[in-house]
């Protein structure tokens, strides 16, 4: 296996370019998609989403085409059929009702186990999968990227605004997310067979359906030697993307070993991270203690320079590091539009403009 494998799952919003509301054209968008060999169009919980997934990226500039390329067949798809993309958390206009829920038996049981935690979803993020050796290495990388969550969430916070109002939260995604029984930063494990213990024990007692059911926002593979980080907003641009991933895979390659973090701590350093996002003030997971958001994404980069480093990309993350300063995070930029309807058309327009 290269010691460079990563594979990216974009999820995105379909809305009406005239209402800019969510519309059900999910089955239309995934049979008009183009995709090329290797990419995998994917079906989610509402048929007002959509996702992509990349192929396995074996370099940095594999990884960015994917990304891109992976956005522009979703963006033709749509409007071939005569919706939008969008890449938001949340659904910025609509009622947070019951969804039609995508007609698939898995997700109609979750429906029926689940009940009212569907209401209000239309969730959207960025899930990157980094190749390990083996579980035990996945394991491994799960405990060291667990400190770091809170950052990598308020760096990609993109979902403000639900059900046209502004939420409060520079990521209401995280938060509408959090309700599943299974979600947020997940434990420690001692090894792969810990983690087994523990899930099977959640499938028994009907808090999952299945092991796919697995919400936390890192979690070992079952089939593959990688590991999944699921804690990001879907970005608005693609280089935003691109960013996440390979700060993620740094993390990853690196996996020390950190000080002991506390499961409450650490879930409150993630609030604090949901509802400021990076231009705010962020928890140190481990002591509490408050400090600009910044200054954790200055350590972050610094934990990660030595992998970025020997790929060439130290410079690309500190340039763009510069670039989300002066912009702000997604929930930053959403703030600035000057009405709802205003914020979906910047939507449209940023998902595609740098394809």
């Amino acid at each position: 296996m290269s010691d460079y494998t990563v594979g990216v799952e974009q999820e995105f919003l379909l809305v009406d370019p005239a209402t800019r509301r969510p519309v059900s054209r999910a089955e239309e968008v995934h049979a008009a998609a183009r995709a090329p060999e290797g990419f995998d169009v994917q079906f989610e919980l509402t048929p007002y989403q959509i996702e992509i997934a990349t192929p396995i990226a074996e370099t940095p500039e594999e990884l960015e085409h994917q990304v891109r390329t992976a956005r522009r067949v979703l963006v033709d798809a749509a409007e071939s059929v005569g919706c939008r993309l969008v890449a938001a958390g949340m659904p910025v206009l609509g009622e947070a009702g019951p969804p039609p829920g995508t007609d698939d038996p898995r997700y109609h049981r979750i429906e029926y186990s689940h009940r009212k935690l569907i209401i209000g979803q239309g969730a959207c993020g960025l899930h990157v999968h980094v190749g390990v050796a083996d579980r035990t290495e996945a394991v491994r990388a799960s405990n060291a990227l667990r400190p770091w969550l809170p950052v990598l969430l308020a760096m990609s916070a993109n979902s403000a605004f639900a059900a046209g109002e502004d939420t409060g939260y520079a990521s209401w995604r995280s938060m509408i997310w959090s309700r599943w029984p299974v979600s947020g930063p997940p434990p420690e494990f001692s090894s792969p067979e810990h983690y087994d213990r523990v899930v099977d024990a959640l499938v028994r007692c009907g808090s999952l359906i299945d092991r796919a059911m697995v919400y936390w926002d890192v979690r070992p593979s079952a089939k593959h030697p990688t590991v999944e980080v699921r804690a990001a907003d879907i970005p608005i641009e693609a280089h935003e993307a691109v960013v996440l991933a390979e700060l993620i895979r740094a993390i990853v390659v690196i996996s020390a070993p950190e000080e002991w973090v506390e499961d409450s701590v650490l879930r409150a350093a993630f609030w604090r991270a949901a509802r400021d996002g990076v231009d705010g003030l962020l928890a140190d997971p481990i002591t509490g203690a408050l400090t600009p958001g910044f200054e954790h994404v200055a350590t972050l980069i610094e934990h990660c320079a030595p992998v970025l480093r020997d790929r060439d990309q130290l410079s690309t993350v500190e340039r763009h590091m510069e670039w989300l300063r002066h912009k702000g995070c997604g929930a930053a930029r959403q703030r600035r539009a000057k009405d709802a309807e205003s914020l979906v058309d910047m939507l449209i327009a940023k998902t595609r403009e740098d394809l």
